[in-house]
């Protein structure tokens, strides 16, 4: 997959992508990270990418004309978003899809954002993170960068992480243990050294239950509540459902 990342501080991009899973990916060709700057494509000997807005106010806003000649220069991969918080909030679901193409674009804005003739006539759409105001879209680009990139085929060392996670399935993920057994007289649960394999995916799947409707009750109304084969599951671990 390749994504491009149009913004003034390429830097962050690539520090951050250059570690751990993500840093991985790269190297081993699984994702085709690119960043691009806006200042590159500007024709002043300051180059310039902000001005002050129209009509009065604070801050600056990003110019039109860098944004348009870099995104022109480069012909990325589409749909090229806009990090705003005005857009489509993005998910687990929405990452899923990014995920299925062959690649897309990311635009991260600056300040008071961008011109609107940018959102107008260049971008295919917006994204937000989320209900929060940023500096910038760097940061709101590299949770999509992460999200997206853990789902690509060869991404990750077992291919099944992926799918046994938080949001996967519409519920919160189930508690880990591991060593020791006994921690500060605090023992993990028995069901998990029980060898019965079947008995501690219900049990986990009860706990995954369990966890969601305690702290996320909206994902479960969104599933329709819980089906028959859950109650008995709930019921088979002491869990309350009321």
């Amino acid at each position: 997959m390749r994504i491009d990342v149009f913004t003034i501080f390429p830097q962050l991009i690539q520090d951050f992508t250059a570690a751990s899973l993500v840093g991985r990916a790269r190297t081993s060709g699984v994702l085709d990270l690119r960043t691009h700057d806006p200042r590159d494509a500007t024709t002043d000997k300051h180059r310039t990418v902000d001005d002050t807005p129209f009509g009065g106010g604070p801050g600056m806003v990003l110019k039109p004309e860098p944004i348009f000649a870099i995104v022109e220069q480069v012909a990325p991969p589409r749909p090229l978003l806009l990090l705003s918080p005005s857009g489509r909030t993005f998910n687990q679901e929405y990452a899923a899809e990014l995920a299925q193409g062959d690649g897309f674009s990311l635009l991260c804005g600056r300040y008071e954002g961008v011109d609107q003739r940018v959102r107008d006539h260049l971008i295919d759409g917006e994204v937000s993170i989320g209900d929060v105001v940023l500096s910038g879209g760097e940061v709101a680009a590299l949770t999509i960068i992460e999200a997206v990139s853990r789902l690509l085929p060869g991404m990750m060392g077992n291919a099944e992480s992926a799918d046994d996670e938080s949001f996967a399935d519409g519920l919160l993920e189930y508690p880990h243990y591991t060593r020791p057994w006994s921690f500060n007289d605090w023992e993990a649960p028995d069901v998990l050294r029980s060898g019965d394999h079947a008995r501690v995916a219900r049990w986990r799947r009860a706990k995954a239950l369990e966890l969601t409707m305690a702290r996320r009750p909206d994902l479960i109304e969104a599933r329709g509540g819980l089906s028959a084969e859950e109650l008995a599951l709930c019921e088979e671990f002491g869990i309350v459902t009321d």
